[in-house]
């Protein structure tokens, strides 16, 4: 049996115990979660097939999956100092760059700092999703830093839940998550609370269409897995939400200004996002 360690046993890690269980029955998993709700949940659902109080006890294990937030996965990096000789550890952290230098040198080659990009505003155990991962993009960064076998772990693993594997330095995968992921969160946030400043809780209910619902739907987002993210990844978001802020003083001047067809062209240039992603 490969015994496989998780640290959160929340959406993440829940969810990538079942693609795993799905994958192979050769695969042992022992939790680690500070919430101690968490720990019987994922005791009962069978995330896990034993949980544990410690690192002590993880550094047993073959491969270690550090699923909690970014601050406290460079906490735990600190302290994995007694690994197995040929251990992985892999973190799924939404920052990369911070985590990747935190990385102790002598322990640097067990190493391999990921992002998975995927996820649902829900969390704790019962959040799992079995096919949360599959056909989604996870990136890794640094590879140059990790071990080939470490790396090779990895890839194995990614693959074989269905996700599909980019590669790019920590840095680099920052800026552009920054942009793509922490800015949407960020202007979720912002309208939830734009529209609860301005309108009554029946005028939200009666008049809240798929659209409003569709944007605002990350906003109950757990607020302190990203704060820390935020914190992380302070520069990159405030220039990506700046240049939020600009296209949004765009359309505000448009509108003011009655150009209705200088508006008309800046919407359907936004349309074109859709020819990239679908």
């Amino acid at each position: 049996m490969v015994k496989v360690g998780i640290v959160g046993l929340g959406l993440m890690g829940g969810s990538l115990s079942l693609a795993l269980q799905q994958h192979s029955k050769d695969y042992y998993f022992i939790g680690l979660d500070h919430n101690q709700k968490h720990c019987s949940e994922a005791l009962a659902l069978g995330l896990v097939d034993e949980v544990c109080a410690g690192l002590d006890r993880l550094q047993e294990c073959d491969i270690i999956f550090l699923s909690i937030p970014v601050d406290g996965i460079i906490s735990v990096i600190q302290k994995l100092d007694n690994l197995k000789k040929d251990a992985t550890v892999i973190d799924l952290g939404s920052t990369k760059e911070k985590i990747s230098l935190s990385i102790p040198s002598d322990t640097r080659e067990h190493f391999v700092t990921a992002h998975p990009m995927t996820g649902t505003e829900k969390f704790g155990p019962s959040s799992a999703l079995p096919n949360l991962y599959k056909d989604k993009v996870v990136v890794l960064c640094d590879l140059e830093k990790s071990g080939d076998y470490q790396e090779s772990v990895a890839r194995e693993i990614f693959t074989a839940i269905g996700m599909n594997i980019v590669s790019m330095n920590s840095k680099e995968h920052d800026r552009h998550a920054a942009f793509i992921s922490h800015m949407p969160h960020a202007l979720s946030y912002a309208l939830a609370n734009s529209v609860m400043e301005q309108e009554d809780s029946q005028s939200i209910i009666a008049l809240a269409g798929g659209g409003f619902r569709d944007m605002s739907r990350i906003a109950k987002s757990n607020p302190y897995m990203w704060e820390d993210i935020f914190r992380q990844n302070q520069t990159n978001l405030i220039e990506a939400i700046h240049s939020l802020q600009s296209e949004l003083k765009k359309c505000e001047k448009m509108v003011e200004r009655k150009e209705w067809n200088n508006l008309n062209e800046w919407m359907t240039k936004a349309n074109t996002l859709h020819d990239i992603l679908d």
